[in-house]
């Protein structure tokens, strides 16, 4: 699946804000976690575990 976010540059806007915009767009969407969550092969029991543990931290 190949997610493609874009901002518009308006006039007379710095390419500082315009950057700014793109990167909260793509947090809100959830890309950069989906990248490093993708960077490297996590077999199924170790998401399985990996899950479990994060579930297991709010219950204290």
């Amino acid at each position: 699946m190949i997610i493609l976010s874009e901002v518009e540059v308006r006039k007379d806007e710095p390419f500082e804000s315009a950057l700014r915009r793109f990167k909260k767009k793509i947090e809100q969407e959830g890309i950069l976690r989906e990248i490093r969550d993708r960077k490297y092969y996590e077999k199924p029991s170790e998401k399985k575990r990996k899950r479990a543990k994060s579930k297991g931290k709010g219950r204290r």
